[in-house]
């Protein structure tokens, strides 16, 4: 198996306290930074920027995770976690309630994403996920996940972009109105170059496993970036997708400061 070990640069001794030990806190009251001691089950031999020249990292987890130690996972560098919570109009993953609760009292700051179904009206998507994700002073902001499902059994409707587009609009309104914050838009390269995503005008998360997204996402700018699939991380069994804010520590506080959900 090929593994990569990122540096770990700073905050040492946080990163080896005892397994229960209380999260670190920066000035801003949001925990501190760790950086990540992520191995990788099959790494990409960046040619150029690279993850490890983010300073902080985290997670998106589903149900596929199991069960995860969110103390060893906080301690090994997962300062964030994006948890699926909720698909279409009627599914909510099942270890999203356990996942939300586990994180935050790791002092890693969770979020909540929402899988789009292109077979469900986008308000009624809406108003399932307010109906299942708390509104919780401190966490992350939404996420509207929009790609193409090709293995869905029972939509692989993909409409127009101008219909894409519209549907997203709608979800991302009514859920603005209910957490006070705009979604964040996770999409993959496909996607965003077939709906024109960036005509949306969003804050984005962008998939990009095989280069940098300054070069699969030419002139877009973005806030965080899934860098891998096959990533592996202290208190978690098997492989999770890795992901890196696109700042420094400090701007990582600032962006709390400015998007956490109140």
């Amino acid at each position: 198996m090929r593994i990569f070990l990122f540096l770990v640069l700073g905050f040492t001794l946080l990163a080896c306290g005892g397994p229960r030990s209380a999260p670190p806190t920066a000035g801003s009251g949001f925990p501190a930074a760790i950086r990540p001691q992520f191995q990788d089950a099959d790494p990409h031999p960046w040619d150029g920027p690279s993850p490890n020249s983010h300073a902080v990292h985290g997670i998106d987890a589903s149900r596929w995770q199991g069960n995860i130690d969110w103390p060893r996972a906080r301690q090994g560098g997962v300062n964030f976690a994006w948890l699926k919570a909720t698909e279409g109009g009627d599914v909510i993953d099942p270890k999203f309630r356990d996942y939300w609760e586990g994180a935050r009292q790791a002092g890693v700051v969770p979020g909540a994403y929402h899988f789009f179904y292109f077979c469900t009206p986008a308000a009624v998507q809406a108003r399932w996920f307010i109906a299942n994700v708390p509104r919780q002073a401190g966490s992350l902001p939404p996420v509207l996940d929009l790609e193409w499902n090709h293995r869905s059994p029972t939509c692989r409707l993909r409409p127009d972009p101008a219909v894409v587009r519209r549907e997203a609009r709608i979800f991302i309104d009514i859920v603005t109105r209910h957490y006070g914050q705009r979604p964040v838009i996770y999409t993959t390269p496909d996607f965003w170059d077939r709906n024109d995503i960036a005509a949306l005008g969003e804050e984005v998360w962008l998939r990009s496993v095989a280069g940098h997204p300054s070069k699969v996402y030419p002139g877009a700018r973005w806030s965080f970036w899934q860098y891998t699939s096959t990533g592996l991380a202290q208190g978690i069994e098997g492989e999770v997708d890795l992901n890196a804010f696109a700042g420094s520590a400090r701007a990582w506080q600032g962006w709390l400061a400015a998007r956490a959900v109140r």
